[in-house]
């Protein structure tokens, strides 16, 4: 299930349709087009610094609220992990259908603004509308991920580094962000990822004329139906999440051969 569609992804970027309809003919064209077009380079850099934004925005808002929980009582704590897990159990189409009716012009929050007398501020069908749908789907893996570390983390070395003379804010810049940051790590892996080969999320808040890399691999598949293009694409997509997936790994393992979590 796994291994027959990626071979079939790598047979269609490296040939192309020879004159029978049943041969095919070896051929780099399909890589040479794209990293010879500067449109497809500037999709695919609007792609990764899309997702980039993503990841980080999900940092900046997922830590702080999964050190929070798991600072809560336990029975607490469960009630905010599932608030959290809730809107996953709905189809992610249909949640970021809801934002297009919260930041179109006549929207929710343009109406809540007209009521204090500001003027509609145009949100939809921009960077700002995009990473915001992406944010709001990818968040809860981010906090879960950092959640369940935090979770894990032996308490004793905080006592320890109390003993010590550490006061909080030292503790926890010394012993629990470091110790965090398996979690971490896998929640910019599971961000990340999913937030540089979206489609439908920058298709729906973007706009037609707001493409992303994922748009480009849709649209060459199935309005296009150049496949040996299109499977060109995902296969360098493919390349450049392989690479960040070992980079992420490798900054883990070498934090927790610094730490000493095994």
């Amino acid at each position: 299930m796994i291994l027959v569609p990626m071979l079939l992804i790598v047979l269609y970027a490296f040939t192309r349709k020879g004159n029978d309809v049943t041969t095919f003919l070896f051929t780099l064209e399909n890589f040479k087009k794209f990293f010879s077009d500067t449109i497809f380079l500037e999709v695919l850099w609007r792609s990764l610094r899309v997702a980039i934004e993503t990841t980080i925005v999900c940092i900046l808002i997922g830590y702080p609220a999964a050190y929070f929980i798991s600072k809560s009582q336990e029975e607490v704590k469960m009630r905010w992990v599932l608030l959290i897990t809730i809107p996953t159990w709905i189809n992610m189409l249909v949640r970021t259908y809801a934002w297009i009716g919260i930041l179109q012009d006549d929207g929710i929050i343009n109406s809540i603004l007209g009521v204090f007398g500001i003027s509609p501020l145009t949100m939809l069908h921009t960077d700002f509308a995009v990473v915001l749908g992406m944010v709001y789907n990818f968040i809860p893996f981010m906090i879960l991920q950092i959640y369940t570390s935090l979770t894990k983390m032996d308490h004793s070395l905080i006592e320890a580094a109390s003993d010590l003379g550490a006061n909080k804010f030292e503790s926890f810049l010394r012993v629990t962000l470091p110790l965090s940051l398996p979690g971490i790590i896998s929640g910019i892996t599971l961000v990340f990822l999913p937030a540089v080969s979206s489609f439908f999320i920058p298709k729906l808040l973007g706009g037609g004329q707001y493409v992303l890399i994922g748009t480009v691999i849709e649209s060459q598949f199935l309005t296009s139906g150049d496949w040996n293009f299109g499977s060109a694409i995902s296969l360098i997509m493919a390349l450049i999440i392989m690479v960040s997936m070992y980079l992420t790994r490798k900054v883990d393992r070498g934090e927790q051969s610094e730490t000493g979590v095994l």
